[in-house]
């Protein structure tokens, strides 16, 4: 983009000796705004990668060199003339320096490597050359502190990386290295008896359990260290600080009985199973917003902050953003998947885009393309216990609405005959929207909420497209 300095090269898809074609995906790299995919745009081998994993570069910065047919796939001696150089940016590569010849290898056709031996397992045997292992930082602490090659590990991370509970599941297995600290067996008192293997009760509570997040010991510390922000995060506290000094917010909250929507929706997961549909709340949830901006258009709009006449821009498509969470693993942080024309799509179309974006957002990254254009956002927390919260504005819109879980309650039920009244209990869920003041006033928030909410408690009018 336009505004972009740096880049960090996230991933490498190939490696130095591999052939490549037009069009292939040779690495991830990682901008203000998006993890984007960098396509190969010629053919020929993989001569050099100049720039590590992780590593952020400028602009123009080299970051592979590509050997063409007929030219040596072998790293080149100081800047071959010979060589197509990629970049970032498109800046070439620096002139050699003054005093010293530069000499293309001569001409040769790209020999294939030799294929690593394997050992009995099926992995690669070690070489010469040690092959980087790509673990996250606290596999790698966890690892070190007790003794586990990260190397004999699979990893289930995104692309195969090592994490957290790959190191633990390790440390659970048999034949794992103790722990430091740890007492040596103690053996049997009687002469020539076979050692035997005391468990102290420290080590019951200290092993971790499967599917349960390890906890630290009474009064271990934490450790103090410094989280450097990629450049995604580092724009997303930027517009988040720039959206809360500069949009008067203002909240409205508005509670909605969730029964006869969750029924409904039982009913049909029930049925689209056999189709491995598995709707949401939140698939609900996006096709009512998405419906009553029909009703509501100022909540479907855009504040044009003009220096002489500033104006409001009602926008035609209703483009609904679904905040997604990313994993620790990836530097964490919050992006918004953009559902396009959600008013013109079905409960079933809403589940599966949504999941679609959810699942390349956490694992590869989203493109500026699915993240841009929305009008109007959820974020919804329901999924962690949460009751109530509020969120931020995502510029340009001007309104986002904070969704909590549908929770039991006490409600009251009133009898259509009698008229007599009744404590039950009943699911309801929160919704807080956050709006700007110079486009939404309170009223027309109540308004379109009341309208979400009376599609949520009549959840058959959502089936109808």
């Amino acid at each position: 983009s336009d505004t972009m300095e740096v880049g960090t090269v996230v991933r490498w898809n190939v490696k130095e000796g591999q052939k490549v074609k037009s069009g292939d995906v040779i690495a991830d790299i990682e901008t203000d705004k998006a993890t984007m995919e960098f396509q190969s745009f010629d053919d020929g081998t993989v001569a050099v990668l100049s720039v590590k994993e992780g590593q952020a570069v400028p602009v123009g910065t080299v970051i592979m060199t590509l050997a063409e047919a007929g030219e040596t796939s072998a790293p080149p001696v100081a800047t071959a003339p010979s060589l197509a150089t990629k970049t970032i940016g498109g800046v070439p590569p620096p002139a050699p320096s003054a005093g010293r010849t530069a000499t293309a290898p001569p001409p040769s056709v790209p020999t294939k490597p030799p294929a690593p031996p394997v050992d009995a397992n099926g992995r690669s045997a070690p070489t010469g050359a040690p092959e980087r292992v790509f673990a996250s930082p606290l596999a790698r602490k966890i690892a070190r502190d007790a003794g586990i090659d990260l190397a004999a590990l699979e990893g289930t991370g995104p692309s195969g990386r090592i994490i957290r509970k790959d190191v633990e599941a390790a440390l659970a297995g048999p034949g794992a290295p103790p722990r430091p600290g740890a007492a040596p067996p103690t053996p049997s008192s009687r002469p020539g008896a076979p050692a035997r293997e005391t468990t102290r009760i420290c080590d019951l509570a200290a092993a971790p359990v499967p599917g349960v997040a390890m906890t630290p010991s009474v009064g271990a510390p934490l450790e103090a260290r410094t989280v450097a922000l990629s450049s995604m995060r580092a724009t997303i506290a930027r517009r988040l600080v720039q959206s809360k000094t500069t949009i008067p917010h203002y909240q409205v909250t508005v509670s909605a009985r969730m029964d006869a929507l969750l029924s409904l929706r039982r009913q049909l997961n029930e049925q689209l199973a056999s189709q491995g549909v598995k709707l949401s709340v939140n698939d609900f949830l996006v096709r009512a917003c998405a419906l009553a901006m029909h009703h509501h258009p100022f909540i479907n709009s855009r504040w044009v902050d003009h220096p002489t006449q500033p104006s409001v821009e009602l926008v035609a498509d209703v483009n609904i953003g679904v905040a997604i969470a990313l994993p620790i693993e990836r530097g964490g942080g919050l992006v918004v998947g953009t559902l396009r024309h959600a008013d013109r799509m079905g409960l079933r179309q809403v589940s599966a885009q949504t999941r679609a974006l959810s699942d390349k957002a956490r694992a590869k990254g989203l493109t500026i393309e699915e993240m841009s254009d929305s009008t109007f956002t959820i974020s919804n927390l329901g999924m962690f216990g949460v009751d109530h919260f509020t969120a931020i504005i995502n510029p340009p819109n001007t309104a986002i609405l904070a969704v909590g879980a549908a929770a039991a309650r006490p409600v009251v039920l009133t009898d259509p005959e009698t008229g007599l009244e009744r404590l039950a209990v009943g699911h309801e869920m929160s919704m807080t929207m956050s709006s700007d003041h110079r486009v939404i006033d309170g009223a027309m928030a109540a308004q379109y909420l009341a309208t979400v909410k009376d599609l949520l408690e009549k959840p058959a009018t959502l089936l109808v497209c």
